[in-house]
């Protein structure tokens, strides 16, 4: 998988900002990436050298509006830890925006 369809878009909430002080970087990933292939993805795109890699599923949610029912898109998300001294321009200048 090319490194720009490994990486969708990174995940802007208050946990993914709060994690940034400590060096992670949470992002959303295609469905079928493991590990490798997010580590590869994150080195070619920023620049950095990856430590860690941890990745989880978040499951999809039912949702109601009015009688009619369905439920929210499951996806995949990487948590991305750069070594010790490592850090991602493209996250820093949102956070103080």
């Amino acid at each position: 998988m090319d490194a720009r369809t490994v990486i969708i878009r990174p995940v802007v909430s208050e946990k993914s900002y709060a994690l940034i002080g400590e060096g992670k970087y949470t992002f959303r990933v295609n469905d079928r990436a493991h590990k490798t292939q997010v580590r590869h993805a994150v080195e070619e795109i920023f620049d950095v050298t990856v430590a860690e890699v941890r990745v989880s599923r978040v499951r999809a949610k039912p949702k109601r509006r009015g009688l009619s029912q369905g439920r929210t898109r499951g996806w995949k998300k990487a948590i991305v830890q750069l070594a010790p001294g490592e850090r991602i321009e493209l996250f820093e200048g949102a956070e103080t925006a």
